[in-house]
């Protein structure tokens, strides 16, 4: 039996994604909708689902809004922006109790996709513009969260990484936005690309929940309603394979601790025949504790204070973070140099095979055992077209080889170099 029971349903302009389950006793209800990343339109749309959550034409202040939330047994309502591959996704999420289990058998399901309704189709607007002092507070909460980053020099470093390496694909863009564009955005231009984001987006509905297929159809057939639309594609062209020296970026802030980020290209995404290699690959060299990373950078030389590996499966980029002391930048990049050299060579042990194999099993069940976490891997195959279920992702990671790993590490090459330092001796 599978582990997870997708039933889904084409509509006018959405799909419908039905996931019937008794395993929790709240159902969970997430609006998604993904368009190409570009740096014309990457800031209004990272304001425009904070504007919608701040009011809508019946709950017009935030406040009227989250009372509604608590009549309804306290429902929780979010919204969430992330960058997939060259896509921008926003998420409108919803957290319900389940009718069955309260005495009263209020049709709470109905209303909270009515309230999702409200604020997707009826925001706080008139005349072609949004309420003008919502689309100020939140322009000035949007500064703050692009702003954050310099704050965190992790995350900074990481940014700085992608400006470099993807410098003119819009991968390099922040899914907040750019920081000198949030100014010149005003309630009419953002009311006109909300309408242009509804018309042409490709936007998906889940409801995860022990729920009735039919009934959750009937109710999204009254409440959502939009044109057809063809997906729009990303024009970002896949990289071929170079044997170019990495370039390095360096630079210097009041910092005690230096990052050293280190961008790879895998050529491979999610979907592809050695995705799954890909996967374990991560695993061994640097996704986990027991990594070659962990254990060789960190744990034998003492070089760095972290050291990891992490992978964006739907740009095929795979990044190396690690936090070192200045003087050690040399060794630890040949450190590292040196586990992917290994990882390319085969040097795989079995006990470094089967403990991968067994964490991400675990990861993926652990994803799967929570709502969110189902509708998140659901998502993956609608992000890369193309179709993977939960119980062949776990199958081929129990039956991908030491061979296979090494020949997708044969593909991983380093990109680029990205190491920010304190000012020592200045």
């Amino acid at each position: 039996m599978a582990l997870i029971n997708e039933t889904i349903i084409k509509k006018k302009g959405y799909n419908l994604h039905i996931v019937r389950t008794d395993k929790y006793k709240t159902n969970t209800i997430v609006w998604k909708m993904k368009a190409p990343l570009q740096k014309e339109t990457v800031t209004k749309r990272a304001l425009l689902p904070y504007v919608l959550q701040s009011g809508s034409e019946k709950y017009p202040t935030s406040t009227d809004l989250r009372s509604y939330l608590d009549d309804l047994y306290g429902a929780s309502f979010y919204v969430d922006l992330a960058k997939k591959g060259d896509y921008h996704t926003i998420s409108f999420s919803m957290e319900v109790a389940n009718e069955k289990f309260l005495k009263e058998g209020e049709p709470l399901l109905e209303q909270a996709l009515q309230f999702l309704h409200e604020i997707l189709q009826k925001p706080n607007a008139e005349n072609g513009a949004f309420n003008s002092e919502i689309v100020i507070d939140e322009k000035r909460n949007l500064k703050q969260r692009i702003e954050s980053i310099y704050d965190d020099k992790m995350r900074y470093a990481s940014a700085r990484l992608l400006e470099e390496m993807y410098a003119g694909d819009p991968y390099a863009l922040q899914s907040n936005g750019i920081l000198e564009d949030v100014e010149g955005i005003n309630e009419t231009d953002l009311y006109s690309y909300y309408e242009q984001a509804f018309t042409g987006d490709e936007m998906d509905l889940y409801i995860v929940g022990d729920v009735e297929a039919g009934q959750v159809e009937k109710m999204a057939d009254r409440l959502f309603q939009f044109n057809s639309r063809t997906p729009q594609s990303s024009k970002a062209a896949k990289t071929a394979a170079t044997s170019v020296k990495p370039k390095e970026i360096k630079e210097k802030q009041e910092i005690n601790q230096g990052k050293l980020h280190i961008g790879c290209r895998t050529h491979v995404t999610f979907g592809d025949d050695d995705y799954i290699a890909l996967q374990l690959f991560n695993g061994v060299f640097g996704g986990f504790s027991h990594s070659k990373l962990f254990t060789n950078v960190r744990e034998k030389e003492s070089l760095a204070y972290y050291a990891a590996s992490r992978l964006e499966s739907h740009k095929g980029f795979l990044m190396v973070l690690s936090g070192i002391d200045s003087k050690n930048y040399t060794k630890a990049v040949e450190i590292i140099r040196e586990q992917l050299t290994a990882m390319k060579n085969g040097e795989i042990s079995d006990s470094e095979l089967l403990q991968t194999k067994a964490v991400i099993r675990n990861q993926l069940l652990e994803t799967i055992d929570t709502a969110r976490g189902v509708i998140e891997m659901l998502y993956q195959n609608v992000v890369a077209g193309k179709e993977m279920t939960i119980d062949h992702w776990l199958e081929a990671v129990e039956q991908t080889t030491k061979e296979e790993i090494t020949a997708v590490a044969d593909k991983v090459e380093m990109d680029t170099i990205y190491f920010l330092s304190g000012m020592e001796g200045e």
